[in-house]
């Protein structure tokens, strides 16, 4: 039997396709013996057809789908369409109208997606073929369902997705690029989450594991009872927590807090960690500095008084004190000057050299000859040798090789490893100079290179008045020294 053909104008709709049964309430007519004729099986049939569309027609009504059939030359048989709707959104595009031309020819359904071009709406198809009685394919049954909204959704979980995603990776990589690390723990203390490697172990190591399990045992008990701590009292805490890490102590500002479900439930707790080594030990650094600075200010007083004494009985007059004081403070400053720019790590004794005789040598650089190797002197080192280089310095301008043109001095440092332990021999050579008369007595710049260095240094220093010229001979151990020697100058 032929397709039925309703135009959008005759849509069966819900109980209109229903017939009324024949008199008497019969399904059909009866013959004498009550045998059914076939007038009234087809009478039947068809109020059974005119039924089974009404009740198509009622599971559609308020429904978004619209279900038409068409025959091989795509022509609208028949149109089922919500809410009454006597018109098709456009859906025939290329893609819907090749896919209906694949199903009639293969026999074999299928599905697509097409927009509606007057709505922008969404719409998935299915197309299933229609069979006559030859069991040839004479047409195909659609069934278009209005999906734009699940579209839209789906398209915005997308856009949440890549949003939540960048997110993410922005939060990762914050984390990376910093000391802080974020973990988890469930009720029982154990890893379900963190986003660095930590405590020297690897993210894989760490999860579903326990404090006890991988926290050294002398460490464990503070960082356990800040977190038991925040999982009684439901509340926040805070606290530094140290951590033997291969040897090494490593220190960490630790926030614990409780970590609840969406029934506010608490089911573990959410933890950072900042990585505040380098803070601790700049921290003790900056006290040890302090303790240092306080012994070595109290030093420099003590030194300033004696130079100040030892000046005072050997001035002549208060001009004369005022004139060498001032410059022994001034030597003084030099190599606290140098011993600030490495900050009291060491000084150079090249530089500490050149430091001292920077007066003389911008003067005059070609009486001057300085050579040896890069040595690192400790601060009480330098300042010690600071002092007794000036008086040199000061003595050789008065009286020595620097008190004339023609005069030349020649500094000299060597490392000597053959000795036990070895040691830096510094030289000191003036030539050319007004011929050397040894003094009768000896001065404040004689005590400063003789006994305090030696002493201070625990040096073995040698001054001589030799006619040609003053020598000194200072051998430095290597006790002072703040590091190895390194290369030739």
């Amino acid at each position: 039997m032929a397709n039925q053909v309703y135009p959008p104008q005759e849509i069966p709709r819900t109980k209109t396709m229903r017939q009324p049964r024949p008199p008497g309430g019969a399904k059909g007519s009866s013959r004498g013996s009550g045998e059914t004729t076939p007038v009234s099986r087809e009478s039947q049939a068809r109020l059974d057809v005119g039924a089974a569309a009404g009740d198509l027609q009622e599971a559609l009504r308020g429904s978004r789908v619209y279900v038409f059939s068409q025959d091989t030359e795509l022509q609208q048989t028949q149109v089922y369409s919500p809410r009454g709707e006597s018109k098709l959104p456009a859906l025939d595009d290329a893609e819907v109208t090749t896919a209906k031309r694949l199903v009639l020819r293969t026999g074999e359904p299928t599905d697509v997606e097409a927009s509606c071009v007057t709505s922008g709406g969404v719409y998935s198809i299915h197309i299933d073929p229609t069979f006559g009685a030859d069991g040839k394919v004479d047409g195909v049954m659609c069934a278009a369902i209005d999906v734009t909204r699940i579209r839209s959704l789906e398209s915005e979980q997308k856009r949440l997705t890549a949003e939540l995603g960048t997110t993410l990776q922005r939060y990762e990589t914050a984390l990376r690029g910093s000391n802080v690390t974020v973990f988890t723990h469930d009720r029982d203390l154990r890893y379900t989450s963190i986003s660095n490697p930590m405590f020297g172990r690897t993210v894989k190591d760490i999860i579903g594991h326990t404090d006890e399990d991988i926290i050294p045992a002398e460490n464990q008990a503070a960082i356990v009872a800040l977190k038991r701590a925040a999982l009684d009292s439901a509340q926040a805490q805070d606290g530094e927590v140290r951590v033997t890490e291969g040897g090494t102590v490593r220190w960490y500002d630790l926030h614990v807090e409780p970590l609840h479900d969406l029934a506010s439930r608490m089911i573990g707790l959410s933890c950072a960690a900042v990585d505040i080594t380098g803070r601790k030990e700049g921290e003790a650094h900056l006290r040890l500095l302090m303790r240092e600075l306080t012994h070595r200010s109290k030093n420099l007083l003590a030194v300033i008084q004696a130079m100040a004494r030892q000046t005072a009985r050997h001035a002549g007059s208060i001009d004369s004190f005022l004139e060498q004081f001032s410059a022994r403070l001034q030597a003084l400053a030099r190599s606290h000057d140098l011993l600030v720019q490495e900050e009291w790590h060491g000084v150079s004794l090249g530089e500490l050299i050149r430091s001292q005789l920077a007066p003389y040598i911008d003067r005059n650089a070609s009486q001057m000859t300085l050579d040896g190797p890069a040595v690192m002197l400790r601060p009480e080192a330098a300042q010690s040798l600071g002092l007794a280089l000036h008086e040199l310095a000061i003595n050789a301008v008065k009286y020595g090789a620097l008190s004339s043109l023609a005069g030349r001095i020649a500094i000299n440092w060597t490392w000597q490893p053959q000795h036990k332990p070895p040691v830096v021999e510094i030289l000191w050579t003036e030539s050319g100079g007004p011929k050397v008369v040894a003094p009768v007595r000896r001065g404040f710049g004689s005590l400063v290179v003789e006994r305090n260095l030696a002493r201070a240094l625990e040096a073995d220093v040698t001054l001589t008045f030799e006619t040609d010229g003053v020598r000194c001979r200072i051998i430095v151990p290597v006790a002072q020294l703040s590091r190895p020697l390194q290369s030739e100058a």
